[in-house]
């Protein structure tokens, strides 16, 4: 998922992306002690995409990165 996807979603949305995600990450974690996938790249995708989702909403909290601040940035 693209940043401006996840900076389109409401506060809720994310919330409900990140547990999602989470639990895609959990069951593929069973799957690979299994032996059922052997895909490296699955896992590292998912921990990234939950990082983003969890950098975003930590930018939304502290009211960083407000497309309606940027776009007034540097306009003179």
């Amino acid at each position: 998922m693209k940043t401006d996807e996840i900076r389109g979603k409401s506060r809720q949305e994310i919330l409900d992306e990140i547990d999602a995600s989470r639990r895609e990450l959990l069951n593929i974690q069973f799957q690979w002690l299994a032996g059922e996938t052997r895909n490296p790249a699955q896992r590292k995708s998912i921990r990234r995409n939950i990082a983003r989702l969890e950098t975003i909403l930590k930018e939304m909290t502290l009211g960083i990165n407000n497309p309606s601040q940027a776009e007034g940035v540097g306009k003179r």
